[in-house]
């Protein structure tokens, strides 16, 4: 089975799948098998669910009859499908990456170029290997534009889902202090990040540059087809505002304030409009967009439990978004407390900037600091610092946190959200 007898196939099903719980009627499984199971043990049972096809990595569970294919490699044919997939496509496609604020840069694109454009963007998370084609092969003919995330945490990543998605206009959203460990170093993670530049300059397309980041600045600066904000001689210019905890914009005297907290928010807010106007959206629908985009994510979401405020940041933690965050939350109003969790793939550097997180919140001057997890554990001599989130829940079952503001920042993997119901 090839990539061109394949395709009519495809043309004719409703979604690509990996997981075989979700089979709808015409879709197409991908059978990715884990360490535990082989997938292709249940490439019958989702044909008889109402799968159109299944494609599978072992031979003897091939049966064209009931159009279950074999290829060498699930993987590898699930990515040439949809580089097959998008040389087809004759709709721009805008490709995101950074080391904070992807997610969040995306939905925000996404809300603002809904105002004029039916827009299919990347779901969730699935911004990786598997991910990305995933979200390729969901572009259907309605569709007239789409806004692809790309994750990394290694050298090449980057490149290869650049040569997947084959973005039109692409978006660093910065260059931080993430995955250290997997892109060796700060320099690392520069060099990763900066391959969606490498496939953008080669390919001719276009660069969307913040020119407050002195970064993006050098990386681009002999390149000239690109769209530039942020400085008074950049393309489009934007004035920051603020209402209460949150973080909004100012375009000819238009305010947009956006439900999102934090300064370090407005260049995403910043790049939604910019990508708006290029696309010729009015500001007033751009402003729309933004007012009414609401955070659900655990990422800078802002919520209200019994009079208090809650900062909800609980997606991803890195000594960046971390910084960021602690200078933000410092600036509320009323009592503080923040309970923040281990900042994960730092490799060698995480016993010192989980020291200089630390550090930073004593000299803040919180009302109350509860940390989780090892790493921090190791350097937090305090009583309020606990190995896991379990831990801290059985804390604050007995304790209840008197501060009028509470911040929950931590990586993933601590699952800091699991404790909310008990603040």
């Amino acid at each position: 089975m090839n990539i061109e007898q394949f395709y009519p196939l495809f043309l004719q099903s409703e979604k690509v799948t990996i997981d075989s719980r979700k089979i709808g009627k015409n879709d197409i499984f991908f059978a990715f098998s884990g360490e535990n199971f082989n997938a292709a043990s249940l490439a019958e049972q989702a044909i008889e669910d109402g799968a159109l096809a299944a494609i599978v990595e072992q031979q003897d569970f091939e049966n064209k009859a009931k159009n279950i294919f074999y290829v060498r490699s699930t993987l590898e044919f699930l990515q040439e499908l949809a580089v097959y997939h998008r040389k087809q496509l004759q709709i721009p496609v805008i490709g995101l990456t950074g080391s904070n604020g992807k997610t969040t840069t995306k939905e925000i694109i996404h809300a603002v170029l809904s105002e004029k454009f039916n827009v299919q963007y990347t779901s969730g998370n699935l911004n990786n290997h598997i991910g990305v084609p995933l979200t390729i092969l969901s572009i259907k003919p309605e569709h007239e534009m789409a806004v692809i995330e790309m994750g990394a945490n290694h050298q090449n990543e980057i490149e290869l889902l650049s040569s997947v998605c084959q973005p039109d206009f692409g978006y660093i959203t910065n260059f931080g202090k993430a995955h250290l460990e997997g892109f060796g170093g700060f320099e690392g993670v520069i060099k990763g990040k900066s391959e969606l530049y490498d496939y953008l300059i080669s390919h001719q397309q276009t660069i969307i540059v913040n020119e407050n980041d002195p970064i993006q600045i050098e990386k681009t600066e002999n390149y000239s087809q690109k769209i530039t904000f942020g400085k008074e001689n950049s393309d489009y210019q934007f004035e920051l505002f603020s209402k209460e905890h949150f973080v909004g914009l100012i375009y000819n005297d238009i305010k947009a304030v956006s439900k999102l907290t934090g300064e370090y928010n407005f260049t995403n807010l910043c790049v939604a409009a910019t990508l708006g106007l290029h696309f010729g959206i009015d500001f007033e629908k751009i402003k729309h967009a933004i007012e009414n985009y609401t955070p659900t994510n655990m990422r800078s979401q802002v919520v209200k439990k019994e009079g208090r405020t809650l900062v909800l940041d609980t997606y991803n933690a890195n000594p960046s978004s971390m910084n960021a965050s602690l200078h933000n939350f410092i600036t509320f109003e009323g009592s503080k407390a923040i309970i923040i969790g281990d900042m994960l793939e730092l490799g060698e550097e995480s016993e010192i900037e989980h020291q200089n997180i630390l550090k930073l919140a004593q000299e803040l001057g919180f009302n109350e600091i509860i940390t989780v997890g090892k790493n921090f554990k190791n350097v937090n001599p305090s009583a309020k610092a606990f190995e896991n989130t379990p831990e801290l829940i059985e804390y604050l079952k007995l304790n209840k946190i008197q501060s009028e503001n509470i911040l929950l920042k931590g990586s993933r993997g601590i699952a800091l959200e699991k404790s909310i119901d008990f603040i």
